[in-house]
């Protein structure tokens, strides 16, 4: 049996909602053409009738009626040595009649075209900004099956030398630490997923409390020892000892690790280089900046890295093996926080730095 193909519901809608917008407008052009078609057609039956008066008083004139007589019978004739003529009045009042019903039409099928094409406008944004976050979203989860396919691939082909193969103490080490990490980069991924869902909803709570910045960095840099040195990355901070934060702890752990993995991630097709980690205290601020010697980004991008699923390129740039959510992750966690996060790079190829913000922990 073969399975007829659906519309989504909601494109039907919106199809048949723009076939509406367009269809009242087109009624609304057609009314203002029939109002003034028919202001013109009853302007040219009031001349007509003017015409049929003036004769009817010329007669009146040529049978001796007076020229008092005759005003006062037609107000809108005058009498002329004895020949009987439209007043400019008349004809005045009927153009300005005419006029001003055709402005008010005018006036009224304007503001409806305006409120029309507002709404045909706001609609076609919706439209396509959903278009753009439907296109997003595909690239997302095409990524994130490769991005699971290739752990996994690794994983079986692992286990299956390790099972069908006699290996020596030393390969199975190897295989092992190839294995989680794998397991580590499928949990990565899992978190990243769960945490944006999370934040894009505002379904966080967070108890925020005094820390150390230093002691934060120091932590998620030990945590990525291992994979930096395989990766030829090195990490240089310089932390003052006395800055302090007053912010949840798992949140900041996630903004350091999202953001040096990210930094992590753009010198990857570089061969290596260097993390710098700088913090200082900026006025009531406690600010922390990641520089890295990576791929960049063209400054106008800036502003767009932290959008959701948003990647730069495909082709060897930053976050190119990526979910496109790691710093997604961090803007959000940076608005709870009542911090903020910026980037900066000077163009492609010239390395990038990120500025990160959070309120500095009150003296007590």
């Amino acid at each position: 049996m073969i399975n007829r193909l659906r519309l989504d519901p909601t494109r039907l809608l919106h199809m048949a909602i723009i076939f509406l917008q367009v269809f009242s407008v087109a009624q609304v052009v057609w009314w203002f053409v029939d109002q003034r078609t028919y202001a013109d057609n009853n302007a040219n039956e009031v001349r007509n009738l003017y015409t049929y008066d003036m004769v009817a008083a010329q007669k009146l004139s040529a049978l001796g009626a007076s020229a008092e007589e005759i005003t006062a019978i037609f107000p809108h004739a005058q009498v002329v040595n004895g020949e009987v003529t439209l007043t400019e009045a008349a004809l005045t009042d009927l153009d300005d009649a005419k006029t001003r019903h055709v402005n008010q039409y005018a006036w009224e099928s304007g503001f409806f075209l305006l409120v029309q094409a507002l709404a045909i406008m706001v609609l076609w944004r919706g439209l396509s900004s959903e278009k753009a976050i439907r296109k997003k979203q595909d690239n997302f989860m095409a990524m994130v099956s490769h991005q699971f396919k290739t752990p996994i691939a690794s994983l079986q082909l692992s286990l299956e030398t390790m099972v069908l193969r006699q290996v020596t103490p030393e390969r199975f080490q190897q295989l092992s630490r190839r294995m989680l990490d794998d397991l580590r980069r499928m949990e990565n991924m899992v978190s990243k997923i769960l945490d944006s869902a999370r934040l894009d909803r505002g379904r966080v709570q967070l108890n925020k409390e005094r820390l150390s910045l230093a002691e934060a960095v120091r932590h998620v840099v030990a945590t990525l020892e291992d994979i930096a040195r395989r990766e030829n990355v090195a990490f240089d901070v310089e932390i003052a000892p006395q800055l302090e934060v007053r912010a949840d702890p798992l949140a900041v752990d996630g903004v350091l690790r999202n953001l040096i993995e990210n930094a992590m991630s753009a010198m990857k097709p570089t061969g290596g280089g260097t993390v710098t980690i700088r913090g200082t205290r900026a006025g009531d601020e406690a600010e922390l900046r990641i520089i890295d010697t990576g791929v960049g980004f063209e400054p106008a991008d800036g502003p767009k890295l932290f959008e959701k699923f948003f990647r730069i390129d495909n082709h060897g740039g930053r976050d190119a093996a990526g979910t496109g959510l790691g710093l997604f992750i961090v803007q959000r966690f940076m608005h709870f926080e009542n911090g903020h996060v910026k980037a900066h790079s000077e163009g492609a190829g010239k390395g990038a730095t990120f500025t990160v913000a959070w309120p500095t922990a009150q003296e007590t």
